[in-house]
């Protein structure tokens, strides 16, 4: 990085951003690990990021006239975790998951799937894995027209070569999986906008994926529909168990999916943890902007807010550790003193007041 170039405030931010998250977790556990991702779009952009030892300031990538739409981010995915990547239009959140697939070849970088570096691998080996370990979910759902929803179901297994029996019985089990009974035969233009979704999510698991991706699924979608498909995905998520990397732009969808949440602006990873993490302490302005309205009530637990032991002894029940302040705060509000939390085993390890619940809502 060149010294005298004229610093941005985006151009701080990177610099916090790559410091904390190229230290990837060694975890056993580990699904999907990106490292130091960049995806650029225009001219000689692999020279360009040589050129810069790969790590180029906002003010030099748009001076070269290069978009910088994914820069230098990095992450791990967790098996059975739902991990939701956000942010507003343009902030390079689709382009991420389009890096992981493979379906853009990243500009520099590694993508590891269980391990294996998929920049590295043959066309060949990667259309094997796409077809075997991963499944996908579009905002448009690609259903083949002249096809009945049994048909599209089962067509993923019809390109593995599966037996046309084996492949229609998997397609019924689908059918039964996301509710869709009684409608094996009917055509896509017979179906309603969430039906014909639950036709696109049952052909992505007739595979039976490792890994399952969604690029805003529900967003094209009506409200009461688009409730109705987040609980199907939940009961789903439930029984399968996946490991997901899901892209929105809704906070609430991301509150109510996912496990962790990460948030991203102009090409960057600005932050990146579960959403009370994100409500208690939010990296920046922007993260803090995207949960001003989040329900905080519902999020943050007692073991964020509450200080140590007083000295003061206290007859009041304890509350829980990791009780939400929701289904506490009456019980702090009435009581006269400071109420004291208790952990798993029963022992009291901090107190909770008024004030504290009310800074921490309010």
């Amino acid at each position: 990085m060149h010294s005298n170039a004229t610093q941005s405030p985006d151009d701080q931010c990177y610099r916090n951003i790559t410091t904390t998250m190229t230290n990837i977790t060694k975890d056993d556990d580990i699904k999907i690990s990106c490292r130091n991702v960049w995806q650029l779009f225009g001219h000689r952009t692999k020279q360009f990021l040589r050129k810069h030892d790969y790590a180029p300031t906002f003010s030099q990538i748009t001076e070269a006239g290069i978009i910088g739409a994914v820069r230098n981010v990095s992450f791990d995915v967790h098996e059975g975790e739902i991990l939701m990547i956000m942010g507003l239009s343009g902030s390079g959140k689709s382009t991420m998951l389009r890096c992981i697939t493979q379906l853009l070849k990243p500009t520099s970088g590694e993508v590891l799937f269980d391990g294996v570096d998929l920049t590295a691998v043959s066309r060949s080996e990667l259309t094997g894995i796409r077809r075997n370990k991963m499944g996908m979910v579009f905002q448009h759902f690609g259903l083949l027209p002249h096809r009945t929803v049994l048909e599209n179901i089962a067509f993923p297994l019809e390109i593995q070569n599966v037996d046309k029996d084996e492949r229609l019985a998997k397609a019924r089990e689908m059918v039964e999986v996301v509710g869709l009974s009684g409608r094996e035969s009917y055509f896509p233009r017979e179906l309603s906008g969430g039906q014909q979704q639950r036709v696109g999510i049952a052909r992505s698991l007739s595979v039976e994926p490792d890994v399952w991706f969604l690029d805003e699924p529900f967003s094209a979608l009506d409200p009461l529909i688009r409730k109705e498909m987040q609980d199907e995905f939940m009961r789903l998520q439930t029984q399968l168990n996946k490991c997901i990397v899901f892209v929105t732009h809704d906070f609430d969808e991301a509150v109510r999916l996912g496990d962790r949440i990460a948030i991203m602006k102009d090409g960057l990873l600005v932050q990146i943890g579960t959403a009370e993490e994100l409500v208690t302490d939010p990296a920046d302005g922007y993260v803090k902007a995207f949960v001003k309205n989040a329900p905080k009530a519902k999020l943050i637990s007692v073991g964020k807010i509450m200080e140590p032991v007083n000295s003061l002894s206290s007859s009041a029940e304890p509350v829980s550790i990791s009780a939400v302040l929701e289904d506490v705060a009456k019980q702090i509000l009435l009581s006269e003193k400071d109420v004291p939390v208790s952990n798993k085993q029963g022992e009291i390890v901090g107190s909770v007041s008024k004030d504290t619940l009310a800074k921490a809502l309010f």
